[in-house]
């Protein structure tokens, strides 16, 4: 069973996800990101016209949201215990939920930090802050230097789990696949 899973992190805007999808069309198994689609539907249902970072002000209860992500997070690793894949690629992993809550000030009990410990990934895989391809969209609400303040938070929360993420250069998405696949010797 596969059990190697990789998480490639990192800020908004950073082409985390343009990474993710280069993987998956190479073949491998990726669980994509869960956030864009809770944020969407909490602005559909909140205020939406209101341009803030935090989506957590559009939601009823903000530690439910983060309760959600948390455990569909946990879920995406579950999935990946079960599968019969030498490796699975993960669109963040379940610490981003912390540092995203420290970024924002939100305080969070055992039940997270004990999700983190019992659900270990094998690498983790930090795309850095990138001003040149930054874009602000409808659930991308950072602004650049929100961005570069949540890149610290997630390689503190990562590092504080005992992982050592490594950087993925600034490159373009290819090259970025390739530094990953070959530090994992998949190339």
């Amino acid at each position: 069973m596969g059990k190697n899973k990789v998480v490639v992190t990192g800020a908004p805007g950073t082409g985390k996800t343009s990474i993710i999808h280069g993987l998956e069309q190479r073949g491998f198994h990726c669980f994509h990101e869960i956030i864009r689609d809770m944020t969407f539907k909490a602005r559909l249902e909140g205020d939406g016209d209101t341009h803030v970072s935090n989506p957590l002000v559009f939601v009823d209860d903000a530690l439910q949201f983060n309760k959600d992500l948390l455990y569909g997070r946990a879920e995406h690793y579950q999935k990946s215990l079960e599968m019969d894949v030498p490796l699975s690629f993960f669109d963040r992993g379940i610490p981003d939920v912390l540092a995203y809550m420290d970024f924002f000030g939100q305080p969070y009990g055992k039940e997270f930090l004990d999700t983190c410990r019992l659900n270990r990934y094998d690498t983790i895989f930090i795309v850095p802050p990138w001003q040149e391809i930054y874009v602000s969209d409808n659930e991308r609400l950072e602004t650049f230097e929100e961005a570069e303040n949540i890149h610290d938070a997630l390689i503190n929360t990562y590092t504080q789990f005992g992982y050592n993420p490594i950087e993925v250069p600034k490159d373009a998405v290819p090259n970025r696949i390739d530094f990953i696949l070959e530090t994992l010797n998949q190339l």
